[in-house]
């Protein structure tokens, strides 16, 4: 079989597994979020934090817990990582620098997972597991807990509750997170991965990652990694190091495990609203805009003009040879459209076009399919920005499953998606006008700015990966992508809880003739349309000045 005809089957071959577990994964997230009954281990959860497991919490008060919970764990983390030389199991390692304790605290509790260091080499064991890799659950059900208080917004009325942040933690962890991370850790160890007592590189494929019998941790890291909740790495080559992502087909399941729940949360959410038709109008627009991108990466990577990769047969550089171009470039697409950061290729070494594309991924705000909860809460946005714009086109008032979107609506669902563009812009616009942040580009011209831009589109999307050829390991680097990284997780979800609020409040608008039908085709093109539209109009002058400007060269 030809090298590209093995790159489609790889890809084609995960649409095929995600289609098939869309659906009991889905159900199974759907009875663990609206279930009543709690396990013993939950109760002892909920008695050990002081929770009643069946009290509720208006949106302000389901807020006030994640920002409680968030600035309670960087504290611990920070000190933890400042007070590393004094702590067990820290193999003699040093304090890590404020600024760098700094960045490295809100990286992980945001659910990022980006690093300015190598694991193996900054960070001790008790650090890496009782830190890092306990943030790699957390976080990422943090995200999940958000989207389904956001679906619980549109599936309730009249009513200001929307379910209790501790007890939808504690469940999701429990019943989702470990039960797949320790699965996939089996899986991942018998294709020759590495596991230990550590914490790093790999947690951040499912949730995150793989873990290491000797040295590092690889394989339950590895897994959490890739599982679409964080990045980071315990060794500096991330998923190209072979005792992280041995062979080809542990390859192919770190990528299905990077899009496993977050294609499988629309499921979920078609269950909660009462419309499983709703469901697969959102997973088909994620489908859409991921495909695409797969598809133009492989293109851009192994069909791209020049004398050296046409010699090749696609563009070689920076890629680990055990994985090849194509399936190298899928994985690419799969960890710049999630909020995974896994690499196990060099993006900074991709084409021009094939670099922008997964910088683009990122800057369409991590929704095909995202994040895990993440990606379904900004999908519901956009969703939200749709049907607006398609009330304005026919002079009628908006409406989404029942709910009325009105300007109290509009409003937090525009500052949503305003926070994101903010960040990346102001903070690429701050690095090129200072002299510290000057200071770190290795490469002059419009590389160099896609270098900038890749940066603080991964810190403020939550993202984790890196373009590289950036030197982020400065406090000023250290600063500004953890100020991009807090703001761009916290303010987002805050306006999304003060969202899911105002329409619980609300009572049901019954359908009519001029009722959009938010579950046919036609909507989810709208959808796809409004998605790449909004990114193009906010994003198309720092492209066309990066990775554009290089490719037409």
């Amino acid at each position: 079989m030809s090298d590209t005809g093995a790159g489609i089957l790889f890809a084609a071959s995960l649409v095929v597994a995600l289609a098939l577990v869309h659906r009991p994964l889905g159900d199974h997230l759907y009875r663990v979020v609206t279930g009543t009954r709690h396990l013993r281990v939950e109760r002892l959860a909920y008695r050990l934090i002081g929770v009643r497991a069946d009290g509720e919490q208006t949106w302000s008060a389901y807020a006030r817990s994640v920002l409680a919970f968030a600035a309670a764990s960087i504290l611990f983390l920070y000190l933890m990582l400042r007070l590393q030389h004094q702590l067990l199991l820290s193999l003699g390692m040093p304090a890590v620098p404020p600024a760098g304790a700094w960045n490295t605290a809100v990286s992980f509790v945001t659910n990022t997972n980006w690093q300015w260091y190598s694991g193996e080499s900054t960070l001790g064991y008790l650090v890496q597991m009782a830190g890092l890799a306990v943030q790699n659950f957390v976080s990422a059900a943090t995200g999940i807990a958000v989207a389904v208080a956001l679906v619980r917004g549109f599936a309730r009325r009249r009513t200001d509750e929307l379910g209790n942040f501790w007890v939808d933690l504690v469940r999701i962890t429990v019943r989702i997170l470990l039960p797949i991370a320790v699965l996939g850790a089996v899986v991942l160890v018998a294709g020759g991965a590495i596991q230990n007592l550590s914490a790093g590189t790999d947690v951040h494929t499912i949730a995150g990652g793989a873990q290491h019998l000797t040295g590092g941790p690889v394989a339950s890291q590895e897994v959490i990694k890739e599982l679409g909740t964080n990045g980071g790495g315990f060794y500096n080559a991330n998923s190209a190091h072979p005792y992280e992502n041995p062979t080809s087909w542990t390859n192919w399941v770190e990528i299905f495990l990077i899009l496993l729940i977050a294609f499988s949360l629309p499921r979920t959410f078609g269950r909660m609203v009462g419309n499983r038709r709703q469901g697969y109008a959102i997973v088909a627009a994620m489908a859409v805009l991921a495909i695409g991108s797969v598809v133009l990466i492989n293109v851009a990577q192994g069909m791209h003009p020049g004398t050296v990769p046409t010699a090749v047969g696609g563009a070689t550089e920076g890629t680990e040879t055990r994985f090849g171009v194509l399936n190298s470039a899928t994985f690419g697409a799969a960890t710049t459209l999630t909020s995974t950061g896994a690499v196990d290729s060099f993006h900074d070494s991709y084409t021009a076009l094939g670099g922008g594309i997964t910088i683009g991924n990122m800057l369409l705000g991590e929704v095909a399919p995202g994040g895990v909860g993440s990606g379904l809460y900004g999908m519901l946005i956009l969703a939200v920005l749709t049907v607006f714009l398609a009330g304005l086109m026919v002079g009628r008032t908006p409406e989404y499953l029942g709910k009325k979107i009105g300007a109290r609506e509009v409003k937090l669902a525009s500052l949503y998606f305003l926070t994101m563009p903010a960040l990346v812009l102001v903070g690429t616009a701050a690095a090129l006008a200072t002299a510290s942040g000057r200071a770190g580009i290795l490469n002059s011209g419009a590389h160099g700015l896609s270098e900038v831009l890749y940066a603080f589109a991964s810190s403020a999307n939550n993202n984790g990966s890196a373009f590289a050829g950036l030197s982020v390991g400065s406090s000023w680097y250290d600063t500004a992508t953890g100020l991009a990284m807090l703001f761009g997780r916290f303010l987002p979800i805050v306006f999304v809880l003060a969202l899911a609020g105002s329409l619980a409040k609300q009572s049901p608008v019954p359908e009519s003739p001029g009722t959009l039908r938010t579950h046919q085709p036609l909507f989810v093109g709208m959808l796809v349309g409004v998605t790449v539209i909004l990114v193009a109009l906010t994003f198309l002058p720092a492209l066309a000045l990066g990775p554009l400007a290089e490719g037409v060269r």
